[in-house]
């Protein structure tokens, strides 16, 4: 079959390109081995948000005294009342996997509708402008768009088996809640899960190699966010190597039953060796590019750690070859993922010389990688843009730090959500915003306006200036640009 454009893999990355091709009058097909809509849509980040809102929903249940709500009169914040309180993870997943299930409805639709065809396989490039799917059909077309995305990783010695060592795709299914949970790694998919399992009431041990959680994050993130998991009751454990994961298929307990709590992990900080017993074991230490057995060798595609290599284009310098998302080498993140294919499909479609649904010529628009937000959902929520403060000091720029803690928000108190901050980062000289980072309860709402403000070069003056509404959790903004 002949087309104008292949776009292989259909995650936020491909499915985007696909329907904007579709959109500018491309002739375009979708080549998926799996699931339409990718990691992210079935595996990644909308099913983990539906998890997250039910343990919210559980959590707040929990504290309904404390908002002066009650049952006939009964304290729901009597312990022998909130033991009666449980979490039913076969509907929790039920209700998880019906949001996953209409998100990717939504995008089949899409094609559907901009009359994109979908060819269920794997793909392998074998040329310039060919692609077989599963060894036996072959399509071409004028352009190729590798999206593939990426896959967990898991450690040398600790290999997935699904049951005992899990990867995100099992923690999103759970048949049922271990007592007790190992996750490794705390980035963004570490610590969303880590919560999600200790507020459904497993014993989280939540395990970071280097020296704070969410190490992507400002320092002093970081920092809140540890002392709330701490409030709350898990283990965090920082500075910490895991040496080995070792799981005991004869573990009894005294009376003999077989011990749920068979893995040994052993960890090792500055207090020494410490072997850490657990039901299960998430690892969350990252995730690979999806390069491997697609054929680049074919056509002389390099890979530098499974990464490809790409120009501002998103040109892989061999053919009309391009590619997009997790497997280049910028930020694993599903709205980059989107962002990337919007610029490579107008690059495309410029070169093409297409027009818009304004009737003007397309025009390729680069992103600006500098003010690409971070979100995690964690209780607190954490959004960021731009350069953290350690950042700041390692480039040698004169900057200034302003801050406003949620403790003193009007609308936090109101909602009894004080945990957290707002943290902006300006240039000395010159007053602009290079970074701005949120904790707090949903700031990854706010984060937007925040990177369009430092998209048009906004000074921290002209935010304090800005006329935020009042009672909002976003107004904190202002008053950290006061600050500065």
């Amino acid at each position: 079959m002949q087309y104008d454009i292949i776009v292989i893999g259909s995650g936020p990355g491909g499915y985007v390109a696909a329907v904007r091709a579709a959109q500018y009058g491309f002739n375009v097909a979708v080549v998926e081995k799996a699931e339409i809509g990718g990691i992210c849509l079935n595996w990644g980040c909308i099913p983990t948000k539906a998890l997250l809102k039910s343990a919210e929903t559980f959590q707040a249940f929990k504290h309904l005294a404390s908002y002066g709500i009650s049952f006939d009169g009964d304290n729901i914040a009597d312990p022998e009342r909130t033991k009666d309180l449980k979490a039913d993870v076969a509907k929790i997943v039920e209700r998880e996997r019906g949001v996953a299930d209409k998100m990717r409805k939504g995008v089949e639709f899409l094609f559907k509708k901009n009359k994109i065809t979908v060819v269920s396989g794997k793909a392998t490039i074998t040329g310039e402008h060919t692609v077989t799917v599963d060894c036996a059909q072959s399509l071409e077309a004028k352009y190729i768009i590798i999206a593939t995305g990426a896959h967990p990783k898991a450690l040398p010695f600790a290999p997935f088996d699904g049951e005992k060592i899990i990867s995100y795709k099992q923690a999103l299914v759970p048949a049922t809640l271990p007592k007790s949970l190992a996750v490794i790694g705390s980035g963004a998919i570490g610590s969303e899960l880590a919560y999600f399992y200790h507020s459904m009431g497993c014993q989280v041990h939540l395990i970071e190699f280097l020296d704070r959680i969410v190490p992507l994050e400002d320092d002093d993130v970081s920092a809140q966010l540890s002392r709330s998991f701490r409030k709350e009751g898990m283990k965090v454990m920082v500075s910490t190597k895991v040496c080995g994961v070792d799981i005991d298929k004869d573990a009894k307990l005294e009376d003999g039953s077989p011990d749920p709590e068979n893995v040994t992990v052993t960890v090792e900080s500055k207090k020494g060796e410490e072997k850490i017993k657990v039901e299960r074991v998430l690892c969350a230490v990252g995730v690979a590019p999806n390069t491997e057995d697609l054929g680049l060798e074919n056509v002389g595609i390099a890979t530098d750690r499974g990464k490809i290599s790409v120009n501002s284009f998103y040109h892989t310098g061999v053919g009309n070859i391009y590619a997009i998302g997790d497997v280049i080498p910028t930020p694993a993140l599903a709205h980059m993922a989107s962002a990337e294919a919007v610029a490579c499909i107008e690059h495309i479609a410029e070169d093409e010389g297409k027009i818009d649904a304004a009737g003007k010529p397309v025009k390729f628009h680069p992103i600006n990688y500098a003010h690409i937000p971070g979100a995690t959902y964690t209780t607190p929520q954490i959004a960021s843009c731009g350069l953290t403060e350690r950042k700041a000091k390692e480039t040698g720029i004169n900057y200034k730090v302003g801050k406003f803690m949620f403790t003193a928000s009007g609308k936090a108190t109101a909602a009894g959500k004080t945990d957290g901050f707002v943290k902006l980062i300006s240039d000395a000289d010159t007053d602009k915003l290079l970074g701005v980072h949120l904790i707090g309860a949903d700031v990854t709402e706010i984060i937007g306006g925040m990177v369009l403000a430092m998209d048009l070069g906004a000074t921290a003056e002209q935010v304090k200036n800005t006329v935020f509404p009042h009672p909002t959790m976003s107004e904190a903004i202002r008053d950290a640009a006061e600050a500065l």
